[in-house]
């Protein structure tokens, strides 16, 4: 394996160049993670104040120990507007962590926890497909459906270290 000096080229390019290009590309990068998880999390949190959305998410909610407590205490849509409340606020935090690194770090965090969460559902809610054996075929709803949140909560653990670096730098 060759390792790049800043006096190397390839493709007619330096390591201090190709350095440069990867730093920005991972800016882009890191800006369209905050903005599309933002915009993920703005958009499903509005879609829970529908009688649509609460009653699509009942089984997953009712299905996990982390959450079926909110049945107990709000009406099935009450616990969806509280869902969705919270996750709308976390899409404001993560936009507004754009210019301030400390919310940028509570948004990133709240949304680890709100995708931990529904990512956790893969173990607590039917995803398995019985027409086709069970495991590891997923139902199209909701264990593939469900699958994007893995990627989401991996977006939320790189957009806490981000922040964390930028406190640092900040300090």
């Amino acid at each position: 394996m060759t390792t790049l000096t800043s006096n190397t080229a390839v493709a007619g390019y330096t390591a201090s160049q190709i350095n440069a290009l990867g730093e920005k590309i991972t800016t882009i990068g890191t800006n369209a993670l905050r903005f599309t998880g933002a915009g993920v999390l703005g958009w499903i949190g509005a879609m829970k104040f529908t009688a649509y959305e609460a009653g699509a998410i009942e089984g997953l909610v009712a299905s996990s120990p982390l959450t079926s407590w909110l049945y107990s205490v709000f009406s099935l849509q009450g616990a969806s507007n509280l869902i969705g409340a919270t996750e709308i606020t976390l899409a404001a935090i993560i936009l507004l962590g754009a210019k301030f690194p400390k919310l940028a770090l509570l948004g990133a965090l709240g949304a680890f926890a709100t995708f931990f969460v529904t990512s956790s559902y893969l173990l607590t809610a039917p995803v398995w497909e019985p027409s086709l054996g069970g495991f590891p075929a997923l139902s199209v709803v909701p264990g593939q459906f469900l699958l994007k949140d893995i990627v989401l909560l991996a977006s939320a653990v790189f957009l806490t270290g981000d922040a964390l670096k930028r406190i640092a730098r900040d300090a």
